[in-house]
């Protein structure tokens, strides 16, 4: 009897990635433009900084940059999340954090689903960060039920989609032509549709109220609204944007550039106009797709984090209205708070590090103690920064209302509720420090065991 071989979730991920990647890329010429112009500015970076190459190749990171993209959908009720959930298991993604976008004024909660290992990291660190309307926050009651009609007609997974989805559930996998088939099945729910599901009115009135719930509700499905690469220089992109045809968002979201990056900065180019058949055959444009860049810099620590909130709420403060030269130079002058060098920050507890040996360690024949500051002293361990592999709520709050048009909106601030979001997710959300956490004390605790006991070993 043939044994039936199946993929690993790794290599279902991959697929779909670069599948979607393609698919953007048709749909969004610039989005192409986009991936040339972050691949010159990386290559640039690399030549011009030899220690940063060399650290990304240490980490494992340097392989992982070219295919790293993260994207972004919004659904329009429980029973479209939780299947998604369900989709995005196929992937070995899971849903990461917790994101409460009413702090900003826009009526979504939010998740991200991404591989949480090591290795599928490495592999392909592809994120979806997931939105799910919040119809109870519309102010109408006419409007709220108008949204609920028109989202419980449509369905956005395809039938073979689904039907696929409980295949890998039940034989634990895919295979390789099973695979193939669920990125071209998966692939119909994150497409672009011209069609608008709605008269040229009902579309009106929702995006009057706020135009990401006409974005939701409108349309056959959570259309992927950007896929965003991961630069090393985001400032340099920014800077060569127009040069290419793009008009870039007016200031990069995030901290100020560092010698030590932290967390997340993006920017973007704005929201295209795009024409739209409704109902009735009326004519008109829908703005809701852009393309996101994205520099990630080393994970903070719950101490490193309310620093970092701290701080960023008063650069805010201070650099509104500049443009982005002067707001950068403001962040840079409040965040002179945060120390810009690794060593300090990992001494000081604001930032998480994964230990390593050494070439000298991996060389040590008998125990070499247990002092992790000594061992580093003697130049037996090295401690690398973790990437952050998450989102920023402020960020992302930014990036929607500078590419949907939207102000502050005070309606619906201060509206969190996890609990909500977890029910209709159908399962719990990782705490995103947790596992940054767990990554620093294992990796610490391996390389005491092994200097402990002087058994070299191979950290690849």
């Amino acid at each position: 009897m043939t044994q039936t071989t199946l993929l690993p979730t790794d290599e279902v991920r991959d697929r779909f990635s670069k599948a979607m990647s393609a698919m953007y890329q048709a749909e969004v010429p610039q989005y192409g433009t986009l991936l040339e112009l972050v691949e010159s500015v990386n290559h640039e970076t690399l030549h011009q900084q030899p220690e940063l190459h060399r650290r990304l190749e240490a980490q494992g990171e340097l392989a992982r940059l070219s295919v790293e993209r993260h994207g972004a959908i919004r659904v329009g009720t429980a029973d479209e999340l939780s299947m998604l959930r369900r989709l995005f298991a196929v992937m070995g993604m899971h849903p990461v954090g917790y994101y409460d976008l009413s702090e900003a004024g826009v009526p979504v909660h939010s998740t991200a689903f991404r591989p949480i290992d090591d290795d599928a990291l490495a592999m392909n660190p592809f994120r979806v960060f997931t939105s799910l309307l919040r119809l109870e926050l519309i102010g109408s009651e006419t409007l709220r039920q108008r949204s609920e009609e028109i989202l419980a007609k449509r369905d956005i997974f395809t039938p073979g989609a689904r039907e696929l989805i409980k295949r890998h559930e039940t034989q634990g996998g895919l295979t390789s032509e099973e695979t193939d088939q669920f990125v071209t099945e998966a692939l119909e729910t994150f497409r672009w549709h011209q069609d608008a599901t709605v008269d040229l009115e009902t579309y009106q009135a929702l995006h009057d109220e706020h135009r990401l719930i006409a974005d939701v509700v409108c349309f056959r499905g959570p259309h992927i609204n950007h896929l965003t690469p991961r630069t090393l220089d985001i400032d340099a992109v920014q800077r060569r944007m127009p040069d290419v045809g793009m008009n870039p968002k007016a200031v990069i979201e995030g901290p100020p550039r560092r010698d030590c990056p932290i967390l997340l900065r993006q920017t973007s180019f704005k929201a295209l106009e795009e024409s739209i058949r409704f109902a009735g055959d009326a004519q008109g444009t829908h703005t809701a797709r852009f393309g996101e860049i994205e520099q990630r810099g080393v994970a903070l620590t719950p101490k490193g984090r309310a620093l970092y909130d701290q701080l960023l709420n008063e650069g805010r403060k201070q650099a509104a209205g500049l443009d982005n030269d002067e707001y950068q130079r403001v962040m840079q002058d409040v965040f002179a708070k945060l120390p810009d060098n690794d060593e300090a920050m990992r001494r000081e507890g604001l930032a998480y590090f994964h230990y390593y040996l050494t070439a000298a360690g991996q060389a040590v024949k008998e125990s070499a103690g247990h002092d992790i500051e000594g061992l580093i002293e003697q130049g037996l361990v090295e401690a690398q920064p973790i990437t952050y592999e998450d989102f920023l709520p402020v960020s992302a709050a930014g990036i929607f209302q500078s590419n949907l048009g939207e102000g502050q909106n005070d309606a619906y601030a201060g509206n969190a509720n996890r609990d909500a979001f977890e029910d209709a997710l159908g399962a719990s959300v990782t705490d995103e420090l947790s596992l940054y956490a767990e990554r620093e004390r294992a990796s610490k605790a391996s390389v005491l065991a092994r200097l402990k006991t002087g058994a070299s070993y191979d950290t690849a």
